[in-house]
């Protein structure tokens, strides 16, 4: 007899959990629409979704909304991808080694609290205002997270894991590729999207330095001119591509994790 399919729990249904993530941002754009509708909220505080999605047009028609949305998502990935490059490597030698984690731990900790903000008038000292400092300042962002995570879970694999695999004759760069790697991917993965939520943040402030393109300059922008719809307009096409850049490393998570667990 054929085994009987396992059905789904109702919470589980791709079908289910499309429709409830979906239902917070209705309702949140039914009660916009509703509070503006009835001029509970002056339009120069708070315009309607109607006059964002204006906003947005009158950019596509000036021919710069695709060109803003560009260099913003250029930026983060370019600082996402040297910072957790960089992560990742100080993680190993401060996760695989003692003397790695007494020597750079304590200062990296000190250096996690530092603000966004306050590596901007160094960074334009350092590296004028051109496109190295903005994706340095991103790169820093995502570099803490993906440390933090894989450092901690090197530091915590199972030693007799690694005893069962040194007894194989597995050292170095073997040890690391067949019994280590594998033991903290679920926590690479982890980093690696916390990295990158956090190079979005970092993106605002990183436009701050001198910037001429960008979202983050149309927020700054939109701000001194008191287009409020524009800010609106940047602040939802900001968690739109991080929504839809996180959901792009999620399908790369299952991959990985299917290669390596």
């Amino acid at each position: 007899m054929a085994p009987r399919p396992v059905r789904r729990a109702f919470w589980e249904r791709p079908g289910t959990r499309l429709a409830a993530g979906a239902a917070l941002p209705l309702l949140i754009l039914l009660a916009w629409q509703l509070t503006t509708a009835a001029g509970l909220v002056p339009a120069y505080r708070l315009p309607g979704p109607l006059s964002v999605v204006q906003a947005g047009i009158e950019l596509i028609e000036r021919g710069e909304l695709g060109l803003h949305i560009a260099i913003s998502t250029q930026r983060v990935l370019l600082g996402f991808a040297a910072g957790s490059a960089v992560g990742l490597a100080v993680a190993a030698i401060v996760g695989l080694s003692r003397a790695g984690e007494a020597l750079l731990n304590p200062t990296l900790a000190a250096l996690r609290a530092v603000p966004s903000l306050a590596w901007v008038p160094l960074l334009i000292l350092w590296l004028q205002i051109g496109e190295g400092s903005k994706i340095t300042l991103i790169a820093i962002g995502a570099f803490f997270p993906v440390f933090t995570t894989v450092a901690a879970a090197l530091r915590h694999i199972d030693p007799h894991l690694v005893e069962a695999g040194r007894c194989f004759g597995l050292h170095g760069w073997s040890l690391f590729r067949i019994v280590q790697l594998p033991a903290v991917v679920p926590s690479v993965v982890a980093g690696l999207r916390l990295a990158l939520a956090q190079a979005w943040l970092f993106l605002v402030a990183a436009e701050l330095i001198a910037s001429s393109m960008g979202l983050g300059f149309v927020l700054n922008d939109s701000q001194q001119t008191g287009r409020v719809d524009r800010i609106l307009l940047a602040i939802v096409l900001l968690a739109m591509l991080g929504s839809l850049t996180n959901a792009l490393l999620g399908l790369a998570e299952k991959k990985l994790l299917t290669r390596w667990t």
